[in-house]
């Protein structure tokens, strides 16, 4: 199973982006305890330079993190079909439930990264360089993260074999199960739509205000509520969204949707639904960095780069969603 060609590619990747974060811890290290943006010494010129190296590197490493997730869901529609009873990525994942793990990782390393490849960019566009220890700092934080990805990953594949009988996504995102995923799938459709496009609508309008108004409150807002527009979001793909993808009343999978029959649709939606909540999270999470000059000019040039890109996002999402909602002639609140 290791041989898999997507297998060695995720571990590899990620072997090879854990070595260059542990290198790259070492000069943190020193970053955090001597570095003096006022002195022109050897060491401190050593410093600078080494600094300007290891995060273009970086940039490298954590762009992967950022698309592995995307890598690990290909692989697991590969490879499901070694397994009886598997039909999706679902039955993938219960062949092993490690696999769970590594998709929660892999969710929550998209994020981080991507925060740190944005502060490093913010960083390096200034002469003043005032992010150098926040961004190594967080480095550290992230490191055991891509540590504990890797090792999960070797679990998780080392740990499949062809022989096990799994189950799939008709038991797993059943009504009548006890699971979490079971009580998404149950929910009622119209308390998930009104939760769902509620959500929307107050992350959408925010962006909109955010465009006209440079006020702390409403970043704060805006990064609050995309945090609960993106939970609502993945509640409602497994609530009703993939009803209508699939024009079925009780196949709830969100992970078919991946699958060349349904064209693939998933991957957009996903990718949208991710973009757009990590620009919207970017405002409220810079606003703080304003306080240095250098940087204040930078945020503000760049934010409205970042609150359209949510924006666009959010109507992707919404345009993926709402398509078969209204141009297919699968009803689902007959049901």
């Amino acid at each position: 199973m290791i041989l898999h060609p997507g297998i060695l590619a995720l571990l590899v990747g990620s072997l090879v982006t854990l070595l260059l974060m542990l290198q790259a811890c070492w000069l943190g290290i020193q970053i955090l305890f001597r570095w003096d943006s006022s002195s022109c010494s050897e060491f401190q010129l050593q410093l600078e330079r080494k600094t300007w190296l290891v995060s273009t590197l970086l940039n490298y490493a954590l762009g992967f993190q950022i698309l592995s997730g995307v890598f690990y869901l290909a692989t697991l529609e590969d490879i499901h079909r070694l397994f009886v009873g598997a039909m999706c990525a679902t039955g993938a994942l219960n062949a092993n439930l490690v696999g769970w793990l590594v998709l929660v990782v892999k969710v929550i390393l998209f994020f981080a990264a991507s925060l740190w490849v944005v502060i490093n960019r913010l960083d390096q566009r200034t002469e003043e360089t005032p992010l150098v220890r926040p961004k190594y700092l967080l480095l550290l934080l992230i490191t055991p993260l891509v540590a504990c990805d890797l090792y999960l990953q070797f679990s998780y594949f080392s740990g499949l074999r062809p022989e096990i009988i799994t189950s799939c996504c008709g038991s797993l995102f059943s009504e009548q199960g006890e699971s979490v995923a079971s009580e998404l799938a149950g929910m009622p459709v119209r308390q998930a739509m009104t939760m769902f496009f509620t959500s929307f609508g107050v992350v959408f309008s925010l962006l909109l205000a955010c465009l006209v108004s440079h006020a702390a409150l409403l970043r704060s807002l805006l990064f609050i509520s995309a945090v609960v527009h993106f939970f609502s979001a993945l509640a409602a793909v497994v609530s009703f969204i993939s009803l209508y993808i699939y024009q079925l009343p009780s196949h709830h999978c969100p992970f078919d949707m991946l699958q060349g029959h349904y064209a693939y649709i998933g991957y957009p939606l996903y990718a949208a639904l991710f973009v757009s909540t990590l620009f919207a999270l970017l405002p409220g999470l810079c606003h703080p960095l304003r306080r240095h000059p250098g940087l204040e000019r930078e945020i503000i040039r760049r934010e409205k780069r970042w609150l359209i890109s949510a924006l666009a996002g959010m109507l992707i999402f919404l345009l993926i969603s709402v398509w078969p909602m209204l141009f297919s002639p699968f009803v689902l609140l007959g049901y």
